[in-house]
């Protein structure tokens, strides 16, 4: 029997009760990882997880609020003691704040996404790291972060300097974690991928609550035409570009942004 393609290796999946990090989470397991789901979302967090063992898989959940610290030391320790390691962060879980112009905005409203879509990956990465480099699972494998950032933190959009400010930190925290981690024998290597609208609960939510566009199938329709494919992403596809980086495929990948937009920020 085939191995996978990122077999044995253990995962810290943020935000992983839904959507993109749902998606991730099952893909990781498909090709063999040992997945450690993190989500403030307990219900559902729970039941991604069931999906994976019923799947043959192997996974476990913890609450995981990204923007605590004691939040993060606890799950990679729960991954250590679980699994030995870890090989594999994917640093997904996010908000995507109600639009607002900058004379507008609340700085309580710009601190809380900050805080979870910028200070939460600062986290991950921060204890990832700490414990990727203990090297107590390491067997032979590299290990990989992989940030997921936005097409809005390459490009500016109205009304979201929160949100395009936290997402552009990212992408620039990555390649900082990048340099700092292809020092020494650490062989750990980290990337950001760079979302354009993917069907995701929170993104359909988002839609239904902003009528100024017309109803959510009208602001979906023009989000489809926005982007030069013509559809909006799925969370599979997501799933199998973080595959991609997490595996050995992505050996001399590090530092790097990868647009997964259907031609959104080409234009």
């Amino acid at each position: 029997m085939a191995k996978g393609r990122v077999q044995d290796r253990v995962a810290i999946v943020s935000g992983s009760a839904k959507g993109m990090g749902a998606a991730i989470s099952r893909r990781l397991a498909e090709e063999g990882a040992k997945v450690v789901c993190g989500d403030i979302d307990e219900k559902n967090g729970e039941k991604v997880v069931a999906d994976i063992q019923a799947s043959g898989g192997d996974a476990v959940f913890m609450k995981l609020d990204v923007s605590q610290e004691e939040d993060w030391i606890a799950i990679t320790a729960l991954a250590e003691k679980t699994y030995g390691g870890l090989h594999i962060l994917v640093n997904n879980a996010g908000v995507l704040p109600r639009q607002a112009a900058i004379d507008e905005m609340t700085l309580e409203q710009w601190r809380h996404t900050l805080g979870v879509d910028l200070d939460g990956v600062f986290l991950g990465c921060k204890h990832g790291v700490k414990l990727m480099r203990k090297g107590t699972a390491s067997g032979g494998f590299d290990c990989a972060i992989v940030n997921i950032s936005s097409a809005m933190g390459l490009i500016g959009a109205s009304h979201t300097a929160d949100y395009c400010a936290a997402k552009g930190g990212v992408r620039l925290l990555t390649k900082a974690v990048a340099l700092e981690c292809a020092e020494g024998k650490y062989r750990i290597r980290c990337n950001s991928i760079h979302p354009g609208a993917i069907d995701t609960p929170m993104i359909r939510n988002a839609a239904a609550d902003d009528h100024r566009l017309g109803t959510q199938n009208e602001i979906f329709e023009m989000m489809a035409r926005n982007h030069p494919i013509g559809r909006i992403g799925s969370p599979v596809d997501i799933a199998n570009t973080v595959l991609f980086l997490a595996s050995d495929e992505a050996g001399y990948i590090t530092g790097a942004e990868l647009s997964v937009d259907g031609g959104l920020v080409a234009q």
